[in-house]
């Protein structure tokens, strides 16, 4: 079983065992995915959208990807042909940042037997492996879902233990918007007070996670001597926050959680304290 990430030769030998799912997604154009998967993909992967599938709808106490109705993405995987046990691989094409969205939902849902396919898209037609744009042929599976509410924070955990030594919040935004010096997509700039910046992009080097030992001296260096456990992942909308989560479980510093909301909900109630520079 896999669990963190595996390679593209491990893949290609399982094409016709595991379960795979392209998580392609762009925030700034929602259908590039689609297209992008009808262009080309990888034998046999099903499509699944990081909107429609992967999230819930938006309210005014939301953030922008509220997580999805754990029924009912447990029945469209289990349409997919997901059944207990069975090996997933999800992918993209910007280093994991969109398919740890989905790493992280199956492992909510209680399926460990999930991975990252390292390097993503552009790794498998670097290394020259088949693409196909036929239709995929669907074979149900039973999935059955067993949810692990301990794995998240919600807003209101996040304010009554903000200031408390046992919580520490790793934002994965880009530097710039965690400072507050710019923000392209949600109307205000800054971070939650207290919170780390740790951008997803420095999990990476040449689009592939950096090697484990890298990413552990990384990470222990930036916790400074706080725990594992202690660690709650956020970002601007729960789905690049997974991106740092897995990059631990790579690391080998397991046990932390993630805030679904992050931001983009955060800043709803303005009584909320926001931190710039």
């Amino acid at each position: 079983m896999y669990t963190t990430l595996v390679t593209t030769g491990q893949l290609n030998q399982h094409l016709d065992e595991w379960l795979v799912l392209d998580c392609r997604f762009d925030l700034a154009d929602p259908d590039a995915g689609r297209r992008a998967y009808a262009a080309g993909h990888i034998p046999g992967a099903f499509f699944l959208h990081q909107e429609d599938d992967l999230s819930s709808v938006i309210t005014e106490q939301t953030g922008r990807h509220p997580l999805p109705d754990p029924n009912r993405l447990a029945n469209r995987l289990a349409a997919l042909g997901l059944s207990e046990g069975r090996q997933v691989v999800v992918y993209d094409d910007m280093g994991g940042a969109m398919a740890g969205r989905l790493w992280w939902l199956l492992r909510w849902l209680g399926h460990d037997a999930v991975a990252l396919l390292d390097g993503g898209f552009p790794a498998w037609l670097g290394d020259e492996m088949d693409v196909s744009k036929k239709p995929v042929m669907v074979q149900s599976g039973n999935f059955e879902y067993h949810l692990r509410p301990e794995m998240t924070l919600s807003v209101d955990d996040i304010q009554q233990q903000l200031y408390k030594p046992h919580l520490t919040l790793v934002d994965a935004r880009a530097e710039a918007r965690f400072l507050g010096e710019q923000e392209p997509i949600d109307p205000v700039a800054g971070h939650i007070p207290g919170a780390l910046n740790r951008p997803l992009m420095d999990n990476l080097v040449d689009g592939r996670f950096k090697p484990a030992g890298v990413l552990h001296a990384e990470w222990t260096d930036l916790l400074a001597g706080r725990g594992a456990d202690q660690v709650v992942h956020m970002c601007g909308s729960g789905i690049t926050a997974c991106h740092n989560q897995l990059a631990m479980e790579v690391a080998g510093l397991t046990g932390s959680r993630l805030y679904p909301g992050s931001w983009s909900e955060w800043i709803r109630d303005p009584a909320r304290p926001v931190a710039t520079a």
